[in-house]
């Protein structure tokens, strides 16, 4: 298996206008299926990017709950098979009951809405408050937001995955990762924080639709604030609004919506 981030492909352009079809490649986007094993137990099998992956699981593993925020795995192991990826990963014996209790077989698609969450009281289940909610200069989110093109390498290329950055109170970008799945892209970035042990005021900036998971993950991570380029649903904004996250949504280059 290779573990890139796109491969080319070659298509045929037709035009509406009459113009003869032309041929010519395209950069395309690996989309892999990655199973996720904690302590021997298999809990998750995502599609994703196959690049970044201990970010991905990391970041996965503190949305999930299994790890603390600035947490990492000692013991990480990726073993690659003929039909995908395979991630096992240790959680020390404290904190393994967890994945007993909510260990599922999950096939989550980038799209993924409850992911396969089985009991609607999880959608209620209580949110830690938001440690140092930061409130955001307009000029700090777009510069952000002018500078995230420059770091979304395989986007440039494919223009068919999503970035997750993490920037300064002052919008410089830290750090951007990228996936086929809005919610693995933000995984991979909260995951790349901890595992670097960055510390320090955050706030997020996402390429994508602002859904309640993205919010939670915000939340979980304790990061500041939260942006996103799109709108947001109403289940977000209540989530955001009583973890006391910050949220700025329909980020431009020129304007950007505070929620109230």
């Amino acid at each position: 298996m290779i573990r890139a981030a796109h491969r080319t492909a070659h298509f045929r352009e037709i035009f509406a206008d009459g113009r003869p079809a032309a041929d010519h490649p395209r950069a395309v986007p690996y989309e892999t299926p990655i199973a996720i094993e904690f302590n021997g137990i298999g809990y998750a099998v995502m599609m994703a990017s196959p690049v970044e992956i201990e970010d991905f699981v990391t970041g996965f593993a503190i949305a999930e709950r299994l790890l603390p925020r600035d947490g990492a795995f000692a013991d990480i192991a990726i073993h690659e098979t003929d039909k995908g990826i395979v991630v096992r990963a240790n959680l020390p014996a404290a904190d393994v009951a967890p994945v007993f209790e909510r260990a599922r077989r999950r096939i989550a698609e980038s799209s993924c809405g409850l992911c396969g969450i089985e009991n609607l009281a999880a959608l209620d289940r209580p949110l830690p408050p938001v440690s140092a909610p930061l409130t955001l200069a307009p000029e700090a989110i777009f510069a952000a937001r002018d500078a995230i093109g420059a770091h979304q390498s395989v986007g440039n290329e494919t223009g068919a995955v999503h970035a997750a950055a993490l920037c300064r109170p002052d919008g410089a970008i830290d750090l951007v990762r990228e996936d086929v799945g809005r919610h693995n892209a933000f995984d991979k970035a909260i995951g790349a924080r901890a595992r670097m042990g960055r510390a320090g005021d955050h706030f997020a900036l996402l390429t994508a639709r602002c859904s309640y998971e993205l919010v939670e993950k915000a939340i979980v991570a304790d990061l500041g604030a939260l942006v996103t380029i799109s709108a947001p649903t109403t289940l977000a904004l209540d989530r955001a609004k009583a973890a006391g996250l910050p949220l700025y949504v329909l980020a431009r280059r020129d304007s950007v919506l505070a929620a109230l």
